[in-house]
């Protein structure tokens, strides 16, 4: 015996090439949402998480059959979603508080993006020297075998 007592086959078919437009064009606007630059990465996160968020709702209440399932199921897809939501919230407000670790130790040039293109223009005038190779069969720090 099915529960599924308000849920009539004969749509079915109907119901479920209309979900697949949906979802190929939610696709086709995720592709193009990919392209473009809102400003910020985090609006371009948010707008793609969105889109995300739709599809996935789709494809659980009816590919799925949530939307014809006992209540409970959608409440726990639904607090899935508001936790996702909140620890991705947070994760992006952490992300924001961080300072990017450089090993190396670049700097920009004093003076802003005039100074920058001067600086490159001088490299490209004047090389830098090549670096200096080791000695063959040696590691690196130890000092080269002595010449006979």
């Amino acid at each position: 015996m099915s529960t599924h007592s308000a849920y009539s086959e004969a749509n079915a078919p109907r119901t479920y090439m209309l979900v697949l437009a949906a979802l190929l064009t939610l696709t086709f606007i995720t592709v193009f949402a990919a392209g473009v630059n809102f400003g910020s990465n985090t609006v371009n996160i948010v707008i793609a998480l969105t889109i995300a968020t739709i599809k996935a709702s789709l494809v659980g209440l009816f590919f799925m059959h949530l939307l014809h399932d006992k209540p409970v199921n959608a409440v726990i897809m639904v607090a899935g979603f508001i936790f996702l939501g909140l620890f991705l919230g947070f994760s992006f407000v952490d992300a924001d508080s961080r300072v990017v670790y450089d090993p190396i130790g670049h700097k920009p040039p004093a003076g802003g993006p005039a100074a920058a293109a001067a600086a490159a223009a001088a490299l490209k005038k004047s090389p830098a020297a090549p670096l200096a190779t080791p000695a063959p069969n040696t590691m690196p720090g130890e000092p080269a075998p002595a010449k006979h």
